[in-house]
């Protein structure tokens, strides 16, 4: 007997078509499966392991990247962009049309507090805030005409990490393990290591957006454990290995019955990839079988340098483990990030002291172990900051010219790349954006900015927007 009341419940989209296989719902789906935005495995990367490598559109020059981003703004005057005009006016208003700042806090011309010399066979001129940075000024490619959309903390963030000022789009490092994959098959392919400060716009800086979840980056903390609860739930390996063997049997089993599912399936290479790094981890964490020279080198001699020179090593220990993409946050130095409002010179002095020892160990270590060669080193942050004063002692935000470098990876060394004015406010010469910052970087990754693409919301989505030109200048 069968109650009227009761029905079945309908049957899911994918249930639907798992039923009529012979129907013409098969044909619809043939077609979309060959998407790789609807599941179909990527050319050359048959393997379920979605990180697995891929092969670059053309030969690639950088194998990975280490983006060193220097949260809140440094000031490209007071950095690797000198300006001796700001010293010949010091103190008068500035001699030029200037736009409304983030705070309409217009000021008289502030000079630089530091000097400038020039080093290596480049003779490229650096401030004192870098005298590490400076003697691998000859590995350099410095960029000082970027420019950006956006002169507020949050917008610009979004816009340096995913090329679009608003929240939810996949990060640079996401497109990078989208489109290569990882050599690393007991880590994440793109790790954001945490040196204390997280920048406005939280994580969703380091987001996958519409790409498969398994290309979101994952966070590192400083320190022994960098990632939480890592320990595993049992003591015994062999009972350890048994329940993850009926997890892959009982996963498998949804995916026959059920079809694709990008949350499923991340899920499932989440939890076989947490199992392997309860080994690879500790083991990338474990500095015993590095010299007491390479740790000196780094800084950890130093309560000063310790914190960003273990995350500095972390991330060479990281490359060398095949890992795609590594991003390093700022530490936290008891200033605001490189967002100097007032004070410039102690918040910038505490900036740098923390970072300039660290990242010129990490070029020298990299350049020792013939892994420059493979590694792009990029610097920067979301913008610059103004010529003159903000108050009495600091400076504003300033999107319109600003520095950042790049090293290693096919760079070629040693070089100047664009101008700003006379003041260091506007770029004027070779004048470059976040979308050609991205554009280079990915060709420097084998990738051709234009066809690293993902079919979402009607059309085919990438880093680079509908801009992007490559900076062949800087490449060598």
């Amino acid at each position: 007997m069968h109650c009227n009341n009761f029905r079945k419940s309908p049957l899911s989209r994918r249930e639907l078509l798992t039923e009529c296989t012979t129907g013409f719902g098969m044909f619809a789906l043939a077609a979309l499966l060959g998407d790789p935005a609807y599941g179909a495995t990527p050319p050359g990367n048959q393997s379920l392991n979605p990180m697995s490598p891929k092969p670059p559109h053309f030969p690639a020059k950088a194998k990975s990247v280490i983006f060193l981003y220097m949260d809140g703004g440094p000031s490209q005057v007071d950095t690797f962009d000198p300006k001796p005009r700001l010293a010949l006016e010091n103190g008068h208003p500035i001699k030029m049309k200037v736009p409304p700042t983030q705070f309409d806090n217009v000021g008289n011309v502030l000079k630089s507090p530091w000097e400038f010399k020039q080093y290596g066979s480049s003779g490229i001129p650096v401030s004192a805030l870098f005298p590490n940075v400076a003697t691998c000024v000859d590995d350099l490619a410095i960029i000082r005409s970027m420019t950006s959309d956006f002169s507020e903390h949050t917008n610009a963030n979004y816009f340096l990490h995913s090329g679009i000022g608003t929240q939810g789009r996949p990060s640079m490092g996401a497109w990078a393990t989208y489109g290569l994959g990882s050599a690393s098959q007991n880590l994440p392919g793109f790790i954001v290591l945490n040196s204390g400060m997280i920048p406005p716009g939280g994580l969703d800086c380091f987001t996958s957006g519409f790409l498969p979840a398994s290309y979101q980056g994952s966070l590192f903390r400083s320190g022994a454990s960098p990632v939480a609860d890592l320990q595993p739930a049992v003591s015994d390996a062999r009972r350890q290995e048994q329940q993850f063997a009926l997890m892959r049997k009982l996963d498998r089993s949804v995916v026959e019955r059920m079809g694709a599912s990008d949350k499923l399936e991340a899920s499932i290479a989440n939890y076989e990839l947490a199992y392997k790094m309860q080994t690879a981890v500790p083991d990338l964490m474990d500095f015993r079988g590095e010299s007491e020279a390479t740790k000196k080198l780094y800084g950890l001699d130093s309560p000063v340098t310790q914190t960003y020179g273990q995350q500095c090593l972390v991330a060479r220990r990281l490359v060398e483990r095949g890992v795609r993409f590594v991003e390093l946050l700022c530490p936290s130095v008891g200033a605001d990030r490189w967002d100097q409002h007032g004070d410039l010179r102690g918040g910038h002095e505490r900036n740098s002291a923390a970072v300039d020892r660290p990242i010129a160990g990490l070029l020298k270590d990299l350049k020792s172990r013939g892994l420059l060669e493979s590694t792009l080193v990029v610097w920067g942050g979301e913008f610059g900051r103004t010529p003159m004063a903000q108050g009495n002692d600091g400076r504003d935000h300033n999107p319109f010219g600003f520095t950042m470098w790049m090293a290693g990876g096919g760079v070629k060394g040693g070089t100047i790349f664009g101008a700003t004015d006379e003041y260091g406010y506007y770029a004027e010469q070779n004048k470059v954006s976040i979308h050609d910052l991205h554009a280079t970087m990915l060709h420097l990754m084998g990738m051709d900015h234009k066809k690293l693409t993902y079919r979402f919301s009607g059309r085919d989505m990438r880093l680079t927007d509908v801009s992007g030109e490559i900076m062949h200048d800087i490449i060598a």
